[in-house]
């Protein structure tokens, strides 16, 4: 059985906190190989120092806090995150609310009073480019000045190239919004997911022979719109389907909706979390003259998403439990 994951909040009293625990600083969006080379180097550390590793991260993502009226287009909310960060082999995860007050903290007053003296932190990970405090005045370099003076252990990761191209969050919303799903998958290191809870729908895919699981995903969702391969989960369970992203042009042009057609499977899934990743972009959204053009043309996405599938037989977020 894997170790409890350990989710501390600022409302965690100070002594149900691990004293002396290695931490990796970030805000993980995602949990690309980048942030993984980081958690990496904090489980190592931690390994060296007989010390639990654990994630520090911020919620809500500090964009969030400082653009409130701008979209944010996150590649995980904050149990996602979390869920991946179970899976990384962390102990837990330090999750710090970024409201008014923690952006008005100076770098020097985060490292002595939330780092040294509440967390009493042994050791800590970061990238090269992470940045804190009021004005992000903190810095990689920072870190490393003020390590001998608080007797710690820093260590800063590089930034992680894919074809001389740095990975990041960015890149990776980019990619996604192109329907660039393996370029998204090869900086995440494993296929991107959303969680949703199925609610009811139309009823037209019963009618054409697709039923299908429909998942209202956040408004700010940047994916491409289109046609997708994709691998469900359903607690342990792994179900294989073919599952379309848009507004349905052929039928009312709608809010953007997630509508999956699950392969050789029969039940009712109303009310149920389902974990969607996306495995491959099969093709744009189109606009059909009739119902039959529109059946023939998800037979062949059906059979293009089953070979898809078949080709990533194992491709699947890992994640960890979360309470």
């Amino acid at each position: 059985m894997a170790p409890q994951f350990t989710v501390i909040r600022d409302t965690t009293p100070d002594s149900a906190i691990p004293k002396g625990a290695v931490v990796a600083m970030g805000n993980f969006d995602g949990v690309h190989l980048g942030h993984q080379a980081v958690i990496a180097a904090a489980l190592e550390m931690g390994r060296a120092h007989g010390r639990p590793a654990l994630a520090l991260t911020f919620e809500p993502h500090p964009r969030r806090f400082f653009s409130p009226n701008t979209p944010q287009f996150r590649l995980t909310d904050e149990h996602a995150k979390l869920r991946l960060l179970a899976g990384t082999g962390l102990a837990g995860a330090v999750v710090m609310t970024f409201d008014k007050a923690r952006a008005g903290t100076s770098a020097q007053d985060f490292i002595h009073h939330e780092l040294i003296g509440r967390l009493g932190v042994s050791g800590i990970a970061v990238g090269y480019d992470f940045h804190f405090g009021k004005g992000r005045v903190g810095s990689p370099s920072l870190l490393v000045n003020e390590a001998p003076r608080l007797g710690i252990e820093v260590d800063v990761q590089p930034h992680i190239d894919i074809d001389e191209r740095p990975v990041s969050s960015s890149a990776i919303r980019i990619a996604l919004a192109e329907g660039l799903i393996g370029e998204a998958t090869t900086m995440l290191g494993a296929p991107w997911f959303i969680t949703g809870e199925v609610i009811h729908g139309e009823k037209r895919g019963r009618d054409l022979g697709y039923p299908t699981a429909n998942i209202r995903l956040d408004a700010n969702c940047g994916l491409k719109h289109g046609i997708y391969a994709v691998r469900v989960g359903r607690g342990p369970e792994r179900l294989n389907g073919v599952a379309s992203f848009g507004r349905r042009p052929t039928f009312d042009n709608g809010a953007p909706l997630l509508e999956i057609f699950l392969f050789d499977f029969k039940g009712d899934l109303y009310g149920q979390a389902l974990d969607c990743a996306f495995i491959g972009f099969i093709r744009e959204e189109l606009k059909f003259d009739s119902l039959q053009a529109l059946i023939r043309q998800m037979d062949d996405d059906s059979a293009r998403a089953r070979a898809m599938l078949a080709a990533a037989p194992d491709a699947f977020p890992r994640l960890g439990t979360v309470d």
